[in-house]
């Protein structure tokens, strides 16, 4: 069943020779019927929130499935071997299974032949929610591991609503600044609000927590305040301060 490779034609949509790029689309129907396209305007997190959707509907157990199956407009879900695409196969029907869905016809769904599955697929209540919430980190320094999936974002001013995607970089960690080291400098170093957001797929990150040892008295340096910069928190021991911030987090 093994089969060569087929060095197809890519296609820029955004180029600005828009006749070499018609004449390239000509001949790639001419020669092959298969072509590539770059620059097409559908965003990545589009795809990958399509994908994510599929994966948990396909994964539904099959009599869940079968509550959509394909009605009379061949709107919803084929089982494997309902369909036969080669009618000289020896086989009974092929193994994929599929979802079709088309275009709404009217406004308030009425009409639709479609059949969409239940909102339930994911916790209703849930939607909206954060893969992490906005909240800064409680201890001293934060290395961070991501895997390279989109969602970090972070949110400079505490007070503000204006939140910036933190890209990926091969190779690199991510530090960030805990609240705890935000007291010991008196505000000279600060924290940052970030969050998690879901993005349709799977986001694995391991997080590094350094903190000082739990009897450490935390007060603000004597270098971070002044007569006209006073200190702004009190002193306390870092054990105790870290367990007051995850009581409240896991009351």
């Amino acid at each position: 069943m093994a089969a060569g490779s087929l060095d197809l034609p890519v296609v820029d949509l955004a180029s600005p020779d828009l006749q070499s790029a018609a004449e390239a689309v000509r001949k790639a129907c001419v020669d092959s019927g298969f072509f590539y396209v770059t620059n097409h305007g559908i965003q990545d997190q589009l795809v990958a929130a399509v994908f994510a959707e599929s994966k948990k509907f396909f994964e539904l157990p099959l009599e869940e499935k079968m509550l959509l199956h394909r009605n009379s407009a061949h709107r919803g879900y084929t089982a494997p071997y309902d369909e036969k695409l080669d009618a000289s196969s020896k086989f009974r029907g092929d193994l994929k299974e599929s979802f079709y869905i088309g275009t709404v016809r009217d406004v308030d769904m009425q009409n639709d032949p479609n059949q969409w599955p239940p909102e339930g697929e994911v916790n209703e209540s849930d939607n909206g929610n954060y893969g992490a919430s906005a909240h800064s980190d409680y201890g001293m320094i934060t290395l961070l591991a991501t895997d390279g999936t989109p969602g970090l974002q972070i949110c400079r001013e505490k007070d503000k609503e204006d939140w910036k995607d933190v890209h990926h970089i091969e190779g690199a960690l991510i530090v960030n600044i805990g609240d705890l080291l935000e007291r010991w400098t008196n505000s000279v170093f600060r924290s940052t609000l970030h969050r998690v957001v879901s993005v349709g797929k799977e986001r694995y990150s391991a997080a590094y927590f350094l903190d000082p040892n739990p009897d450490l008295v935390v007060q603000c340096l004597e270098s971070c305040c002044c007569e006209a910069y006073p200190p702004r928190f009190p002193p306390i021991k870092a054990g105790d301060y870290l367990k007051e911030r995850l009581s409240a987090t896991y009351k």
